[in-house]
């Protein structure tokens, strides 16, 4: 997988994890937040969709399984590797 690829499904994965932690906005809107998660779980599955065969396939059991904390993970490092910062 390449890495534009890598940063997009990191970047969609991220904003999953801080739309869960925004508690301000479910507080406030609970259906926007709702709503807003729908968004961002449909976006990853899309995007996975598309992308499952040129995933690796550590990630690719990441994904179905739907640990995305590891996949998030699992990206971190790989970029990290890719820059030369292991």
């Amino acid at each position: 997988m390449n890495e534009p690829t890598h940063a997009t499904l990191a970047a969609l994965l991220e904003k999953r994890v801080q739309l869960i932690a925004d508690h301000a906005l479910r507080e406030r809107d609970a259906a926007g937040h709702l709503a807003a998660l729908r968004e961002v779980s449909e976006a990853i599955d899309a995007f996975y969709a598309s992308q499952k065969p040129h995933l690796a396939p550590r990630l690719r059991h990441f994904m179905e399984q739907a640990s995305y904390a590891k996949a998030l993970e699992f990206l971190k490092g790989a970029a990290t590797e890719a820059s030369g910062n292991t």
